[in-house]
């Protein structure tokens, strides 16, 4: 159960050198992984870049998705956003990884960087006019949506580039932290600006934190992997190497099932968190309160990145993961059960807190399994295939909200759950919240007997050791 960015923010390190030839030999120039402290204090310092653009994104996110809840008053379009959120990332993710590792980094993160602001503008120019239909959504949504899934492995993939092993646990945690940081501060203020400056507004903010985030990458250079034995030995045409990253999977049984887990937990949780925003307006009825609750949510996600930036394991990392994701599962059953904004916040903080603790380490135990010239297809395909599930999630979560669950408060079969999630408005969805973290939690605990997954970090070997 992952906590995503749809949109994969850009970061970027910066070789500083005296003069424009010397930048370039650094970014075309193949450099060890190790990354030097003033790459990783620059990594560091961009990450704040990342967090001022998130919080304009979720701005505008927040505001367009109250302007067409209010609107249509239904689940199933906001459920389609997130369905045309998901869909790039499955199906481009193999030929993002393969382009990730033939060409600059840098240069596709600000290729989609381009992207993304043209889409945006595009939105805006459709609500200014007043000739905004939701299709014009769904549209540009999805073009947003292709331009996060070239950029994301090419991101994914420069960490190593830039943070050394014993620094990645931390290095990853605190970037989990700008995504939540954003989370805190967006939602609290998407309320009130919504009030003061419309959707109209909130885009235009967005467009800005683009633009701030187009400049920085304009400075700063990533270096280049150098090539592998693995690496020359995977040398294909570009539409093989589409299908490396599967096959680097498919070689390890115990990694790809693995991911096969979390598409699964993925998909059942999806099914319920694609409808947060209209379960949360249902329940509390106030743009506000809403605001404040996402805020409460996000602020789990930064203590717990905390915790794992301080070194707060439970164990291995693989069973930290684990266990990160059981409690985060009882948590969600928990968001289900609560009818007031106090506790609906409290149990989404605990939920973000304890999905901190799966994020941070296994993606460290990626960067150090995977040699950095295919960490873009692999973890693109890792991506992709945990990803696999997610626009189904999408596409029955309103229909099963708005045509099944929500209309079921009304019948007298009701009175056999309605004690724990209620009747009022939201309490079908909150029903499929809980569902959702029953069915989590029993397949995490079976999961978690199985010894090849408690034993994954220890038998795969790191590339370092394979490349020696």
């Amino acid at each position: 159960m992952t906590k995503a960015d749809a949109r994969g923010r850009p970061t970027g390190p910066h070789a500083a050198t005296s003069t424009n030839d010397a930048e370039a030999s650094v970014a075309n120039t193949p450099a060890a992984p190790a990354a030097t402290p003033p790459q990783l204090a620059i990594y560091y310092a961009l990450l704040l870049t990342e967090a001022v653009s998130l919080i304009g994104s979720q701005i505008s996110g927040y505001a367009v998705s109250i302007a067409v809840f209010r609107a249509t008053g239904h689940a199933t379009p906001l459920a389609l956003v997130a369905f045309f959120s998901t869909v790039p990332s499955v199906l481009l993710g193999g030929f993002a990884g393969a382009l990730a590792d033939r060409f600059d980094r840098r240069g596709m993160m600000l290729i989609a960087n381009i992207g993304f602001v043209v889409c945006s503008g595009l939105l805006l120019l459709s609500f200014a006019s007043g000739a905004f239909r939701l299709w014009h959504l769904y549209a540009l949504t999805l073009g947003a949506s292709v331009f996060a899934a070239l950029e994301r492995p090419a991101f994914q993939a420069s960490i190593a580039m830039l943070v050394p092993d014993g620094h990645r646990d931390r290095a990853n945690a605190i970037r989990q932290i700008t995504g939540s940081a954003a989370g805190v501060i967006a939602p609290a203020v998407a309320g009130m600006l919504y009030a003061l400056i419309g959707v109209v507004g909130s885009i235009t903010t967005d467009i800005a934190t683009f633009i701030a985030a187009i400049a920085v990458l304009a400075i700063f250079r990533i270096p280049r992997p150098a090539e592998t034995a693995e690496g020359r030995a995977m040398r294909a045409a570009l539409w093989r190497q589409v299908f490396d990253g599967f096959r680097y999977l498919a070689a390890r049984p115990a990694l790809l099932g693995f991911c096969g887990y979390v598409s699964t937990v993925n998909f059942v949780a999806n099914v319920a968190m694609v409808l947060l925003t209209p379960y949360v307006l249902a329940r509390t009825a106030s743009a506000q309160r809403f605001g404040v609750v996402m805020a409460v949510m996000s602020a789990g996600g930064i203590a717990g990145a905390l915790v794992i930036s301080a070194g707060g394991r439970m164990g291995s990392r693989m069973n930290t993961v684990m266990l990160g994701v059981v409690a985060a599962s009882l948590f969600l059953g928990l968001a289900g059960a609560a009818r007031e904004a106090l506790a609906i916040g409290a149990c989404l903080f605990l939920m973000l807190f304890a999905l901190a603790f799966t994020d941070a380490p296994f993606w460290s135990i990626l960067q150090a399994k995977v040699a950095p010239d295919l960490q873009g297809r692999v973890f693109a395909a890792y991506l992709q295939l945990i990803m696999l599930m997610s626009p189904l999630a999408s596409l029955v979560a309103g229909p099963l909200a708005d045509r099944v669950f929500e209309p079921a408060r009304r019948q007298p079969v009701w009175q056999s759950v309605g004690w724990l999630v209620g009747e009022r408005a939201g309490a079908g969805m909150g029903m499929m919240f809980v569902v959702a973290g029953a069915l989590i939690l029993a397949l995490s605990l079976a999961v978690y007997a199985i010894p090849a997954v408690r034993r994954l970090e220890a038998d795969l070997p790191d590339h370092a050791a394979v490349a020696a």
